[in-house]
């Protein structure tokens, strides 16, 4: 067992290496990568090898946040005002059909079952309300998380980040209400009214916070310039949010997802390289949270009363939510895929789930029911197995969902397509080529007769030797008494500004932009400097524009 500072580093590096390896292996089987990273937790963690246990979980309890802080920012990013004035009633519909049968269902059949075993109705009605609450709440890392893997884009998609992000503030809701009235019914002193209240200042003192930094950020966003400046404005932005969420008991999921939205939607064009930026920047600390979720789950000394628990809360609540979700998208008339699949998007569970188990067994441990077990960790045992359970099915249920919607691989940005091209593919073979004894003359008319302002240049053998463009006859222009008797040779560019037909087109692309320039002429190989043809980058950006446009 780890515990020392470089032995929490070495767990870090291992947890970090062994998550991508296992995401690897899961998407070779054609699982969700998500999945890779649990397994790995699991068995590094507290039901594996206990290389990671309670007091190293413990100790990275602040980085967990600073995980969901990134998470809630970048689902905020996903929220348009114009998706959301569009599809907003649709969206509502979904929520509370899918949030409120699942809290129904989850109640109902966890209390009837806690009463058959415990015969004590108030316990029995408490717990099922606090279960119900939980069960509402849907995880938005792990859901997101699949959708990015399998580059989703559609409106099933985005009907699925609107209801993920939107379905932290209603569970906190239900769970506050729940937890006040399951302590009214076992004898509490606090009161629906106290909880609605406490809720209330919670969830809009988040947003107030991540909107008040939102206005900061845009102004950063607008003025700056540089990329990577804006990015670590926005990583320590991020940090101080969070770090005010917990010293005000607000929601950081909300308030950092309200961070995103008020950014993407008020600079809408210069935001979306700043979220592609903390999208990759993300990557490991993805990974690291997944882990540590997986590294958390144990399951040992259940009671067997508690696996019949366990499975009527895993069934209903998935019942509950693709049902209520159908329920909600069929009397709003949403599109045919938002009825069928939205509900199969929402079957994950996570951190937020595993967090209001915690609040509710700390409130709910003084009352035992049979066996010198209490409510407390009755709930915080299943809820605990039961995300085990759900977080294997729920990434599985998202990939399978936006698969038959066809809307997986849609999400492809320029950069994904230049990846794919080759060099080659994207080139201008049928060019002029000069001879280095062709005249400035004959150059002239090569230049005028063509849309090129880049050419090769070879010699006898047919040989590139370099590259005349017309900046390099600019000079010349004026004089010319001297074009029969200047030749190629006289004002040849040197040869290392060539290309190689060999280098990747994202290489090409990177060495033009370097140079200045839109157009260079591209050899055979060092070997055989033959020309192959000139690299345009106003070809290479109508052929991805069109790749673009047929994707969409």
């Amino acid at each position: 067992m780890l515990n020392s500072s470089s032995s929490i580093l070495l767990i870090l590096g291992l947890a970090v290496f062994g998550g991508i390896a296992g995401a690897w292996f899961f998407q070779k089987i054609k699982v969700p990568q998500v999945l890779g990273y649990l397994v790995i937790g699991i068995i590094i963690g507290k039901s594996g090898l206990h290389f990671i246990n309670s007091d190293v979980i413990s100790s990275l309890k602040n980085f967990n946040f600073f995980a969901l802080g990134i998470i809630g920012f970048l689902v905020g990013g996903e929220l348009h005002g114009s998706t959301m004035k569009k599809y907003g009633k649709q969206f509502s519909a979904i929520l509370f059909g899918e949030g409120i049968l699942a809290f129904t269902l989850v109640t109902i059949s966890i209390s009837l079952v806690l009463y058959i075993f415990t015969k004590n109705f108030a316990a029995a009605l408490a717990g099922g309300i606090v279960f119900g609450a939980i069960a509402s709440a849907t995880d938005p890392a792990s859901t997101m998380d699949v959708l990015w893997e399998y580059r989703s884009k559609g409106v099933l998609t985005t009907t699925i980040i609107a209801i993920v992000a939107l379905d932290d503030a209603l569970a906190m809701t239900l769970y506050g209400l729940g937890t006040g009235a399951a302590q009214m019914i076992i004898g509490g002193d606090t009161s629906i009214s106290t909880q609605l209240i406490s809720i209330s200042i919670e969830l809009f003192g988040a947003v107030a916070l991540g909107a008040a930094a939102g206005v900061f950020m845009n102004m950063i966003v607008r003025f700056s310039s540089d990329k990577t400046r804006t990015m670590v404005f926005t990583i320590g932005t991020l940090l101080i949010v969070i770090a005010l969420s917990l010293m005000l008991d607000l929601d950081v999921i909300l308030a950092t997802m309200t961070l995103g939205i008020v950014i993407t939607n008020m600079a809408p064009k210069r935001s979306e390289e700043l979220f592609s930026l903390i999208r990759s920047f993300a990557s490991p600390i993805y990974v690291l949270f997944f882990v540590l979720v997986g590294a958390r789950l144990t399951l040992n000394n259940m009671p067997g009363f508690l696996w019949i628990i366990v499975g009527l809360y895993v069934f209903f609540r998935s019942a509950g939510k693709m049902l209520g979700a159908w329920f909600g998208a069929k009397i709003t008339k949403a599109d045919p895929v938002v009825q069928k699949y939205t509900g199969m998007g929402l079957f994950a569970q996570g951190g937020v789930a595993i967090g209001l188990s915690i609040m509710a067994s700390q409130h709910l441990n003084n009352l035992v029911l049979a066996d010198g077990i209490n409510l407390g960790d009755i709930i915080i045992s299943g809820v605990t197995a039961t995300t085990f359970i759900v977080q294997i099915i729920g990434p599985t249920m998202v990939k399978i969902a936006v698969k038959l919607a066809k809307e997986s691989g849609k999400n492809i940005t320029e950069e994904d397509i230049i990846e794919k091209l080759t060099l080659e593919e994207v080139l201008q073979k049928d060019t002029p080529i000069i001879k280095e004894t062709d005249s400035v003359a004959t150059l002239v008319s090569y230049f005028t007769e063509s849309e090129y302002f880049s050419l090769p240049v070879v010699d006898k053998d047919n040989k590139t030797i370099g590259m005349i463009t017309m900046n390099d006859l600019k000079q010349l222009i004026a004089s010319q008494d001297t074009w029969d008797w200047i030749l190629a040779k006289d004002i040849i560019d040197p040869t290392h500004n060539l290309l190689i037909k060999s280098v990747s087109l994202e290489d090409a692309l990177i060495t033009l932009k370097q140079l200045g320039r839109e157009q260079i002429p591209v050899i055979e190989s060092e070997e055989n400097p033959v020309p192959a043809g000139i690299l345009d980058t106003r070809v290479v950006r109508k052929l991805v524009n069109k790749k673009m446009v047929g994707i969409e």
